[in-house]
């Protein structure tokens, strides 16, 4: 007890596709979080009018991601669809790296790689669809949104109990920092 109040129990883990030693052993090597942008970071429902466009996105995403960068895990995103929403929300939340490209993610993430100093086994790639595949078969830890497409969950070392645009990507930004032992620090930090 900390000032008449209890500090909450740890979260058990969501049902996972292939949770092991051995992945938790991988995600406590991440340097560098990347995700695709529509169907991960949103729900995949894109809303245009005459002059603009409109997605929604998570505020607890966008805090996972925010708890990532403060404990030293690079973040960014790879969107095979170019947008300027994309690229405001990417502002807002600071994000390292942010590529708008129509082809070849692969090579996008080659390029991020040697910009950060990390290789392909320290990244984690959350994608969703057929777009994100090369991506997932080279990342160290692979993961798909409960809403991927078969081939992506097939791929994946792990399959999220979220959605993409509903905590999806909180729920991996969160098994990172519990998988490197920061977790428990930070919900400490937020409660004094």
């Amino acid at each position: 007890m900390t000032d008449g109040h209890k500090l909450a129990e740890p979260v058990s883990l969501p049902m996972v596709k292939k949770f092991s030693r051995q992945l938790q052993s991988k995600l406590a090597r991440v340097k560098l979080f990347l995700c695709d942008v529509d169907g991960v970071l949103t729900d995949g429902s894109i809303f245009i009018t005459a002059d603009s466009e409109f997605k929604q996105f998570s505020i607890q995403d966008g805090l996972g991601m925010i708890l990532l960068r403060r404990e030293g895990i690079k973040v960014g995103w790879i969107s095979a669809r170019p947008s300027v929403v994309t690229t405001r929300r990417a502002e807002e939340l600071k994000i390292d790296f942010l590529s708008q490209v129509k082809t070849g993610k692969a090579a996008e993430v080659e390029k991020i790689l040697a910009v950060a100093g990390c290789g392909w086994a320290e990244i984690c790639f959350v994608g969703d669809d057929v777009v994100d595949l090369a991506v997932l078969k080279r990342a160290g830890v692979a993961v798909a949104v409960a809403n991927a497409i078969p081939e992506v969950k097939a791929m994946a070392d792990y399959v999220t109990a979220a959605r993409g645009g509903h905590g999806a990507v909180r729920e991996v930004a969160t098994l990172i920092l519990r998988a490197q032992k920061k977790w428990a620090r930070l919900v400490k930090d937020y409660t004094l």
